[in-house]
């Protein structure tokens, strides 16, 4: 298997280029939207002049910072998001993927759960140290010793990602017993048409009649899904790295991804996307 070989040779292993230029259309893609998106309900904003949020920012950071933080705030949301666009059309990448980390390391300073952030710097970081990004949308495929050390970090942070999250939602019961998700859904049913911002949540009508009345049954049904999402998040990385198995895993994966996107799609929107993308780097 490449991804042994590739560590068993200090990643001297020759892998296919094209799998990274792949996932940095793929993550320029995903930022570009994530960054839009920013724009939108109260983003553009969300440091105006006297507003709670710049208030915050002050006594955080102190005056002379926070004002700093303020003033390049708005130019920061375009900046970022034209760098981002450039990346996934492979225009200058390197210094777009820069710009495009910068912007998204600015929100670590006002997000009170920035774990999307985190994820972005991440698999973004991997990026910075492929030795082939590639230009423009063409994918150039071969063999090279440029991109196996990034391609390897790349597998390695999905595969600490999927398991982290199996082991948390192992150690909770109430998840393991379907009671947390039922609950979700219960409450989401019940207070959907009260919420302000509607379009971040996208569960299915099917789903909150047939699933969303917290009786039994319902607790039952989303114990299965529970139990579902553990073992697919433990079996997904080493389902990926074997040729065999690697299209039914990410069939897998996206429908995992699908169905986790719909209880959040704004919120998760980052990163299923960019763990969707991540899937090129699992092959050799």
């Amino acid at each position: 298997m490449w991804f042994f070989d590739a560590l068993a040779s200090g990643f001297q292993h020759p892998t296919d280029p094209g799998r990274l230029q792949w996932f940095r259309i793929v993550f320029g893609t995903v930022c570009t939207l994530r960054f839009a998106l920013a724009f939108g309900q109260g983003g553009w904003d969300r440091l105006a002049p006297g507003s709670l949020s710049s208030h915050l920012a002050e006594q955080r950071f102190g005056p002379a910072r926070a004002r700093l933080l303020i003033t390049v705030y708005r130019p920061a949301l375009v900046v970022r998001t034209a760098a981002a666009l450039a990346l996934a059309a492979g225009l200058a990448p390197r210094p777009s993927l820069l710009l495009v980390l910068a912007g998204a390391a600015m929100e670590l300073l006002y997000l009170k759960s920035p774990n999307a952030v985190r994820y972005t710097l991440l698999t973004g970081a991997c990026l910075l140290l492929a030795g082939d990004l590639g230009h423009g949308l063409h994918v150039e495929h071969g063999l090279s010793t440029a991109n196996t050390w990034a391609q390897c970090l790349l597998v390695l942070i999905t595969t600490d990602i999927y398991w982290n999250s199996a082991w948390q939602k192992l150690r909770s019961p109430q998840f393991r017993s379907g009671l947390y998700l039922a609950q979700w859904i219960h409450v989401y049913t019940q207070v959907r048409d009260q919420l302000p911002y509607r379009r971040q949540y996208a569960v299915p009508g099917l789903v909150r009649r047939h699933a969303g009345n917290l009786t039994d049954r319902d607790v039952r049904l989303w114990r299965l899904v529970a139990a579902t999402a553990i073992a697919a998040e433990i079996a997904l990385p080493p389902a990926l790295l074997f040729p065999q198995t690697m299209p039914y895993a990410v069939v897998a994966g996206i429908a995992m991804h699908a169905a986790f996107t719909c209880l959040k799609p704004r919120q998760l929107i980052t990163f299923s996307g960019l763990s969707l993308g991540t899937y090129f780097a699992f092959a050799a």
